[in-house]
């Protein structure tokens, strides 16, 4: 029998995280996974529905890998099939549509649908209905295609922000148990992974046992071995504050954060539901440069939010203006069905939206460009991941700034120092 098989991962980096159990499961089981579809049995789409466009090129890759492959058992797991898994059936393209938790049991229900031809296994077990307990995934990531290595250590999310739709897609805040972490982080750095980048729906909520994630930060840095540790997304909540402390005194954790503000207006923060003043938000911001000397501080923003005003649109480019982000993902707000935001007054026309995520570009890029020019002359880690065709490698700091350098010079995979000029930084960061 052919047991070739494919993972293809849509959207965030929890999603990688998940993607890679998936592997490491379906190795266990016998599978060979392969990065090509071509002549695979088993696809297995690990699917995002954060925005609507993300839900519907979700169902298109799962109708495109059918039309192609028409032999293969289509598996579709993670969000999207979660909230839209009618739609997935409707489209008589997947085989079986799995939520969220039920990807811990993949193979077996492959097994299940392959003996009795059971269409439209999965659906029981969702995300809502989990319980707010330390879960054990039972399996370690697997990574034959990447040179870094992305850990899931946490699930779910209970801030509600009122355009989110990810709370009903991952259930209640819940975190994985610390001493499977730390296997798992072990096993990685025994791999050889350079870069740990630990994951989560909302990372800064981990919690077990009384250890938080500064605890959990501060044990994986003592494993043996060299490496660094990438934190992802995080809130910039007051309590987070002696996250700062560890990773200033932990050489090993990466000087990144990637704060998500999502406005610079009070007055649509907290129409969005979000949980911090823009006051809080700068405070926590100037604690982290104080602490920790050439952080790269990232952000994601909406521009267009149902009921922003011109004033709260100059307010919010005037803070974020301040805030000199080193990075700055934009978005135009667009409504996400089930939402509280999708039901709001005031929408703002597309014209006058799109108008605005310029204007913040500018802003955003130039306040880019000062971070860069701010570490010239300053010798940064680095790990080279690849060759460029004209025989450059590339590769990342630990404050994210991307370097080009010839590649006889530095070898791959490891972290190697270099100083940073204007002649080896790459125009953009990775974010």
């Amino acid at each position: 029998m052919n047991r070739k098989a494919i993972v293809f991962t849509l959207g965030c980096r929890l999603n990688t995280a998940d993607s890679a159990l998936l592997v490491s499961r379906l190795t266990e089981a016998g599978y060979e996974v392969s990065e090509s579809a071509e002549n695979a049995a088993l696809i297995i789409v690990n699917s995002c529905t954060v925005t609507a466009e993300a839900a519907r090129k979700s169902r298109q890759m799962v109708r495109k890998f059918r039309a192609a492959h028409p032999e293969a058992v289509i598996v579709v797991t993670g969000c999207s099939a979660e909230l839209d898994r009618d739609a997935f059936l409707a489209d008589n393209a997947a085989d079986v549509v799995l939520t969220n938790p039920e990807k811990r049991s993949l193979p077996e229900l492959v097994s299940e649908f392959l003996t009795k031809h059971a269409a439209g296994l999965g659906g029981a077990e969702k995300s809502m209905n989990q319980p707010v307990t330390p879960f054990r995934e039972r399996a370690f990531g697997s990574f034959p295609f990447r040179s870094r290595a992305f850990l899931k250590i946490q699930e779910g999310c209970g801030n509600f922000c009122s355009y989110c739709i990810v709370p009903y897609a991952r259930g209640p805040e819940r975190s994985r148990a610390f001493d499977e972490v730390l296997a798992d982080c072990r096993k990685a750095v025994e791999a050889g992974f350079p870069e740990l980048v630990l994951t989560g729906v909302n990372t800064c909520a981990y919690s077990d046992s009384g250890r938080d994630l500064g605890a959990l930060v501060h044990e994986i840095a003592r494993i043996d071995g060299e490496f660094r540790i990438r934190l992802s997304s995080t809130e910039p909540a007051p309590g987070n504050r002696s996250l700062l402390d560890v990773m200033a005194s932990e050489p090993k954790v990466c000087r990144f954060l990637h704060l998500a503000l999502q406005n610079g207006s009070d007055r649509i923060l907290k129409a969005m539901n979000r949980h911090y003043t823009t006051r809080e938000y700068a405070d926590f911001v100037h604690a982290a440069r104080e602490r920790i000397p050439g952080i790269h501080l990232g952000s994601d923003l909406i521009v267009g939010f149902p009921g922003e005003t011109e004033e709260d649109f100059a307010e919010s480019c005037r803070f974020v203006e301040s805030m000199e982000f080193a990075n700055l993902h934009i978005f135009t707000y667009s409504p996400r069905a089930g939402t509280p935001a999708a039901l709001l007054p005031g929408r703002i026309p597309p014209e006058v939206a799109k108008e605005r995520h310029k204007r913040l570009d500018v802003i955003a890029k130039e306040s880019k460009r000062k971070f860069i020019a701010g570490q010239y002359g300053k010798r940064v880690p680095v790990i080279f991941e690849r060759i460029d065709s004209d025989g450059m490698a590339r590769g990342w700091s630990d404050n994210y700034i991307e370097l080009r350098v010839p590649a006889e010079e530095v070898p791959l995979d490891r972290i190697v120092s270099v100083e940073a000029t204007r002649e080896n930084t790459a125009s953009n960061l990775i974010g």
